[in-house]
């Protein structure tokens, strides 16, 4: 705004004062001059004031700012421009640190702090945050606060803008009246506010969530709770608090309906989904639960499930009402790991082709060294919660360095999964396989190739523990997975063995920044010699999810080809710092090692190490990992550098 245009606006607000002022003077017989006729130059918005002599104050000094103007800026110049420093007084020892948090969070002079302002903007944003502070202040109690503003100038430095809090008294409750809850069992104590408290928003808003939140998980699905009133009295410094609650009767869960068009799920399926059974107590949070498992399916676009009154005055139903999502979807993926080679995948999956969530899928791989196609079906919520049964067959080949095979697979799990949205403590899974494979490999012994066909059938099982903070990128805790295949193949002669393998990891945060993390594992074949095992079901190591900086299986023992031959037994370890840098991007340096053994226990000689650095972006679905790492000790034939991208942490 120019001077010009400031000055009319005054002039305006003068004259409007004026004639409010006038009005009741004139019912007192004060007597107006009559007016005169005014020139050209008497509307000169520029002219001097005229003096008033009889209104009882002077003209206010329209160059003066309600915050003087820093020394800094140039003399007479209104809008000339400074950079500035801020603090609060009068706050130590009141206040919770909320009270600072939410401060700096909403302040304008925090927000715009190290930008250059003018006069006119600092007293703006001055006012702004004495009014916010001052709500702050009455939120937590202090119903007599007051917040005045100034500023400070020092020779050569930043104005101060400083914001002075006088408190007050701390306003307390007197009396705190919550009637109805002595209706109900449980809920007497469940409002947190006292008489004695200080009369804080926070905590009353808190008390009130907690209140609800006890109700529904004690039974009570219908129960009216009314608002809390509050009566401040400021001559006493204190103030009273009440409440109405009507419980209602305490219910238990009765039976479970569904919209009859929602072409999803029956009421039945969605039974066997919920973690509550008919007959149990009401919980509010068991309602919750549902909700988030149905639509975490992905076969619905919205889940309503509300109670609703049961057939009996003790029970309450739970309507359920469901719209659905589309049910198909196509995926696809890119990989590239030294000694694999590149890889491209894409499936298509209809999620609910058998309902109640019957999926079919049909997934293919195409790459430098492998080839396959494989037809899943799946079905989710197998009669109970999160639980999986899935059938698969798939035709593949496989080069690699170790061998080549063209494989037939037959197989079903029955597992209890985890994912994103429910991460689980415990998952199991036990299973049936029945593989039929075509191997090429070198004789250990001679060096020359050989071709051998092998029947198989596995009944594998696994059990892991899962104790960290997150499923694709954990922080902190740990994680212990076992597994166990009985295997008995037919080659020639019939025979069996067990092949075992344990693995641990842990991760630690060091700073705000930095996270450790580290990783073992441990395997075993027992019952049968390495050589009568089939190439593809012996243990490797090497790659991006075993030892960095070497190529996919090529540890170990080799033969006169110097090709890898796997082994009965295997010990490996990783340890790396996941390090934050900036943005959505973090470093990785690691340092892995580990071998590969003849014999049936590990006897952890021999380790070949790799290390490298690794780059992280961590995308809104899981960070996405590019490692380069080199062989430490390399045997030969060994690259001296390995790259490997994928979706997630190493492990």
């Amino acid at each position: 705004m120019t001077p010009e245009v400031g000055r009319r606006g005054m002039l305006f607000g003068i004259a409007a004062g004026m004639m409010m002022v006038s009005a009741p003077a004139a019912g007192q017989g004060i007597t107006t001059p009559p007016a005169s006729p005014l020139s050209d130059a008497d509307l000169d918005p520029d002219s001097p004031l005229a003096p008033l002599p009889d209104i009882g104050v002077a003209w206010p000094d329209l160059s003066a700012a309600p915050i003087a103007q820093p020394a800094a800026q140039v003399e007479g110049n209104a809008t000339a421009v400074t950079r500035y420093a801020w603090r609060i007084d009068g706050l130590d020892g009141i206040g919770s640190p909320l009270l600072r948090q939410r401060f700096e969070e909403l302040s304008v002079l925090a927000g715009n702090d190290g930008k250059d302002a003018n006069a006119a903007q600092l007293d703006r944003r001055a006012r702004q945050d004495a009014d916010l502070l001052l709500t702050l202040l009455k939120a937590e109690g202090y119903y007599d606060a007051a917040v005045t503003t100034g500023v400070e100038q020092a020779a050569g430095k930043r104005p101060v803008v400083v914001l002075t809090a006088t408190p007050g008294a701390l306003y307390r409750f007197a009396g705190v009246t919550v009637a109805g809850v002595e209706q109900a069992t449980g809920l007497r104590d469940a409002f947190a506010v006292k008489a004695g408290d200080a009369v804080d928003s926070d905590a009353i808003a808190a008390a009130d969530a907690q209140l609800r939140t006890r109700t529904g998980e004690l039974g009570y699905p219908f129960a009216t709770i009314g608002e809390p009133e509050i009566v401040v009295d400021r001559a006493a410094r204190t103030a009273t608090l009440q409440m109405e609650v009507a419980p209602g009767t305490a219910r238990r869960f009765g039976k479970i309906t569904t919209n009859a068009d929602n072409r999803v799920f029956d009421a039945v399926h969605v039974q066997e989904i919920a973690r509550f059974r008919p007959g149990e107590p009401y919980a509010a949070s068991q309602v919750d639960d549902l909700r988030r498992a149905l639509i975490q399916t992905g076969l619905v676009s919205t889940a309503e499930v509300k109670p609703v009154p049961g057939a009996t005055p003790d029970t309450v139903d739970i309507a359920v009402r469901l719209a659905p999502a589309p049910p198909r979807t196509v995926a696809g993926e890119l990989g590239y790991g030294t000694g694999e080679g590149a890889r491209a995948e894409v499936s298509w999956t209809h999620r609910n082709l058998f309902p109640p969530e019957g999926a079919l899928t049909l997934r293919g791989v195409l790459g430098t060294r492998e080839q396959m196609g494989q037809v899943t079906v799946r079905r989710n919520n197998f009669r109970g919660r999160d639980r999986v049964l899935t059938g698969q067959f798939a035709v593949a080949h496989l080069l690699r360095d170790a061998f080549e095979a063209n494989t037939l697979t037959l197989s079903t799990t029955l597992e209890r999964q985890t994912n994103i949205f429910f991460q689980k403590k415990w998952i199991w899974s036990l299973g049936a396989e029945l593989v039929a494979t075509d191997e090429r490999d070198v004789d250990a012994g001679t060096g020359q190739p050989r071709r051998r066909t092998f029947l198989i059938g596995a009944l594998p099982a696994s059990l892991g523990y899962d104790g960290s903070d997150d499923l694709l990128n954990p922080t902190r805790g740990f994680r212990l997975a076992g597994r166990a295949s009985p295997e008995l193949s037919l080659q020639g002669t019939a025979f069996g063995y067990t092949r075992i393998q344990l693995d641990a990891s842990a991760y630690r945060p060091m700073t705000d920044k930095v996270v450790v993390a580290g990783r073992i594992r441990l395997g075993t074949i027992l019952g049968a010699p390495r050589d009568q095992v089939a190439p593809s079901r012996r243990f490797y190591a090497g790659g991006g999810a075993s030892v960095r900086g070497y190529g996919f299986q090529s540890i170990g023992p080799r033969d006169p080809n110097n090709d890898p031959i796997g082994g009965r037994s295997l010990a490996e370890f990783g340890l790396e710092a996941r390090i934050e840098t900036f943005g959505n991007f973090g470093l990785v340096p690691f340092l892995d090692g580990g071998n590969i053994y003849t014999d049936g226990v590990p006897s952890f000689r021999g380790f070949r190490y790799g290390a490298g650095l690794g780059v992280r972006y961590y995308s809104s679905f899981g960070p996405i990992r590019v490692d380069v790492g080199t062989p430490l000790n390399p045997q030969p034939g060994d690259s001296r550098v390995a790259v490997y991208v994928s979706l997630g942490q190493a492990f």
